[in-house]
């Protein structure tokens, strides 16, 4: 093999090192981006923060997510701040002689010990009330949840589209979450 021949050998073999390096922190620092709306404090998860964009002028948004306590006790969720607005209410939706009714959850919402809770629509949701902007798809905004025993976290959520049934980066249907 010729001397010229070994050191393009090398520095192909160097190049494609420093690119397959570059790769992965690309992928590295991308799929941390996927999975940035998911928060741990104590035993509890939340995972799946977002809310639905609003029509301009819209003094109101949904906001949702799934809370997983991995205790062996009980926690509740008991309220929620935002930057967006001065008021945030936690809401359940229930159907009551044919018609659905949203409620105030006052007490907050147990998170069972072992068990899952989803936010979602159409079920348990926070109200974001007097918003002070219009929510675009896209848009993030900040919250702080307050849990009775695992305390305070901050989260991020994530604006989907007006309508939305879930959040843009997760099915609507749901069908390949087997739950057994």
């Amino acid at each position: 093999m010729s001397y010229a021949f070994q050191k393009c050998s090398a520095l192909i073999k160097t190049s494609f090192a420093v690119m397959a390096a570059f790769a992965c922190l690309f992928l590295t620092f991308s799929l941390g981006s996927a999975f940035a709306n998911d928060y741990k404090i104590g035993d509890i998860e939340i995972t799946n923060v977002w809310a639905r964009a609003t029509p301009n002028g819209a003094k109101v948004a949904g906001g949702f997510f799934t809370i997983v306590n991995h205790g062996k006790d009980a926690d509740r969720l008991v309220s929620l701040s935002s930057e967006l607005s001065d008021k945030a209410q936690i809401h359940s939706m229930e159907m009551a002689d044919g018609v659905m009714k949203m409620r105030h959850q006052a007490d907050g919402v147990v998170i069972p010990a072992g068990g899952t809770v989803e936010f979602k629509p159409g079920s348990f949701h926070v109200m974001f009330m007097d918003l002070d902007k219009t929510l675009n798809k896209g848009d993030e905004f900040k919250a702080k949840m307050v849990f009775e025993k695992a305390g305070t976290v901050d989260v991020v959520f994530t604006v989907s589209g007006i309508g939305a049934q879930a959040p843009d980066s997760m099915p609507a249907n749901h069908e390949e979450h087997q739950h057994h």
